[in-house]
């Protein structure tokens, strides 16, 4: 690890966002990451965001927003029904080119998604630490809640639909 990227990451802040939805992970964990779920719970915060890819350890996974903008991510860490761990790589500029090099990319590359789904009693508390740059906190932090609420009103309504 070059002295920059230590640098870089002395300066990561650590933000946590927790939801508990009174559904098993199982259902928990299919809701948020179906596609076509995923699309509604982060559409109340990321308006017209999807992904690309599986959820599967050691692959790449596209997240864009309309344009095809966005982020690129590997997965570093897929427990099914309890972890995912993304560590961010590149941004996306619209069109879906890959950009590491940029101020905006080197500010970006080494944030960390982790989304670990704890199930107590036929509930699950989500919780998802993020390791951010402090410039990106307020954006997490005006998004997160919203889409961590819609996630758990399309959890529980599916449980009451399946």
């Amino acid at each position: 690890m070059n002295v920059e990227s230590k640098l870089k990451l002395s300066f990561m802040e650590t933000i946590t966002y927790k939801s508990t939805i009174d559904a098993p992970a199982k259902k928990v964990w299919d809701t948020m990451l179906n596609a076509d779920t995923y699309k509604q719970w982060v559409s109340k915060s990321w308006p017209n965001s999807s992904y690309e890819g599986k959820w599967q350890e050691g692959t790449q996974i596209r997240f864009t927003g309309p344009g095809g903008g966005g982020t690129l991510a590997e997965l570093v860490e897929v427990k099914p029904h309890k972890r995912v761990l993304a560590r961010h790589i590149a941004i996306l500029l619209d069109g879906g080119k890959e950009d590491r090099t940029s101020e905006m990319a080197k500010g970006w590359i080494g944030i960390t998604e982790a989304y670990d789904f704890i199930e107590e009693n036929g509930k699950t508390t989500v919780v998802v630490t993020i390791e951010t740059n402090p410039e990106w906190k307020k954006m997490f932090d005006d998004g997160w809640p919203t889409a961590l609420e819609e996630l758990k009103k399309l959890s529980e309504r599916k449980l009451q639909t399946a």
